[in-house]
């Protein structure tokens, strides 16, 4: 068989009755943690929820890491999709900022999955860890490119990497400076310094409403978030040159 068609090869019964049940797996894990919090997480309630032995989930999650790694992976790439729907849903005509509506479908995705967000963003579940450049790794990636671009959309790189960040020392640009490129360090430092700050604050009013703490504002939060998250654009862009002159 050719590589071509080798590579866009069926796959088989067996490989996609596996596919179908490690997606009613993570289904199942979503709802008991819908139900209980991530905390709680454990194969043996998983498997009983699906009327399995523990022994026959071990067949496709051996151990409960396996099955949180995955979980998180997917996790992840379902708010990646949210916040490319909300992309995908700005209109030509609209006055809101694409970074402001994707910043609108990470926080409606955190309201409407406040478990799952807190599996992700929450109290570090005792005993896990993540796998190094593993899946959720590159499912993390795929929403930080999505607001690194609609952040520094029009700007190139020699903008960012004069944009104004000096009250930073040094030290910690000469760190950024040797992240891999793979990961964070394909902006330049100043950029990264930037990014930072805007996701903190993007994250932080997330995590103060998922967690009730902006309650007292009531039915506005949705407005409040949308007036801060359009300053937080302005004040990142206020801190990047409109041009860069030429070396002499």
């Amino acid at each position: 068989m050719p590589a071509e068609e080798h590579a866009t090869a069926r796959p088989t019964l067996r490989e996609r009755r596996r596919a179908a049940a490690v997606r009613e797996i993570l289904e199942a894990a979503e709802r008991q943690i819908a139900e209980d919090g991530p905390a709680a997480l454990s194969l043996r309630a998983v498997a009983r929820s699906l009327g399995m032995t523990v022994q026959a989930l071990y067949h496709y999650f051996p151990k409960r890491e396996a099955l949180v790694t995955s979980l998180v992976a997917k996790e992840y790439e379902d708010l990646a999709d949210a916040l490319q729907a909300a992309l995908d849903g700005v209109p030509d005509s609209s006055d809101v900022p694409r970074l402001v509506a994707a910043t609108e479908g990470y926080r409606r995705w955190a309201m409407a999955h406040p478990e799952r967000f807190q599996l992700l963003f929450g109290t570090p579940l005792r005993g896990y860890a993540a796998p190094a450049e593993g899946a959720t790794t590159k499912a993390m990636r795929r929403i930080a490119g999505i607001f690194q671009r609609e952040l520094f959309d029009g700007f190139s790189r020699e903008q960012l990497a004069a944009a104004d960040t000096s009250a930073l020392s040094p030290e910690l640009l000469a760190h950024l400076e040797s992240l891999p490129a793979e990961g964070p360090g394909e902006l330049p430092p100043p950029a990264i310094a930037l990014f930072v700050d805007a996701w903190g604050r993007v994250h932080g009013l997330v995590v103060l409403e998922v967690f009730g703490q902006t309650s007292f504002i009531g039915d506005g939060q949705a407005e409040i978030f949308r007036m801060a998250m359009a300053h937080m654009l302005q004040d990142v862009h206020r801190r990047i040159p409109a041009a860069v002159s030429a070396p002499a």
